[in-house]
Formats: structure tokens, sequence, C-alpha cells
């Protein structure tokens, strides 16, 4: 699980390869991520938007932004967490995610919280360390 904190805002990440929606022979694979965000402060917020920079084994990014997450703009209370589901495709066998979200508090104040970098890993893949 990948993790990140910003003023009192957790971000936890966990990729899962898919190998029922990847295809070797077509150099299509296929990754979910569960992400959930926590609320430990004590002040409401909700997000906004997302800032996604995708980047594959062969080093091409891609930018991704986009209001909200899933379709929705969650308001999360102190306490309060919103988990949600979505995938990523990528061309090669690994790659990696980072990202942002724009927030905004119940005070009217904008600001943005990190999303963990993650690794988008296929289970095929053997790292050599050096």
């Amino acid at each position: 699980m990948y993790r990140a904190v910003t003023r009192q805002i957790e971000v936890t990440v966990e990729p899962h390869f898919m190998p029922d929606r990847s295809s070797v022979e077509k150099h299509e694979y296929f990754w979910s991520y569960t992400i959930v965000i926590t609320n430990n402060g004590e002040e409401t917020v909700q997000l906004l938007s997302r800032f996604w920079i995708i980047t594959d084994a062969s080093g091409h990014k891609k930018e991704v932004p986009g209001k909200g997450v899933v379709g929705e703009q969650p308001v999360l209370a102190p306490g309060e967490r919103f988990e949600y589901t979505s995938g990523v495709p990528l061309p090669t066998t690994s790659g990696f995610m980072t990202g942002r979200y724009q927030m905004v508090s119940e005070s009217g104040e904008r600001f943005e919280i990190d999303v963990p970098t993650f690794s988008l890993d296929s289970p095929d893949i053997k790292r050599v360390l050096n």
C-alpha cells in the first residue's frame, strides 16, 4: 500500500494488476487501483478535481486532469473517508502514477493534497536489483 498525508488528509492507494483485462499480444496491460481518502483534520473538505501523471515503462507521460473522481466530488467531514476504485491501461508491462487532488475547505480555502506515487507492475516481470 502507498500512503501520503497532506494537511491531515490521508490518501492510500492499493494497485492490482488485472491479467484478465490484459493482452501480451496486443501490448495492453491493465491495473485497477483502490484509493481511500480519510479526513483526519478538524474541518469539512470537498474534493473538486484530480490531476494524474501516468508514466509507462518507456518513459511516455500522459497527464489526465478531471473534475472529481469516478463522477463524484465527495464531501468529507472530520473523521470521514471516501473509497473508490478506478483503472488504468498501459502499453507496457509496468509504469507508475502520481497525482494530486484539488480540495476546498468549508471556509472556502482551496488547496491541493498529494496522491502518493504508486507503481504499476505486472507479476510476470522480474526486477533486477543492482
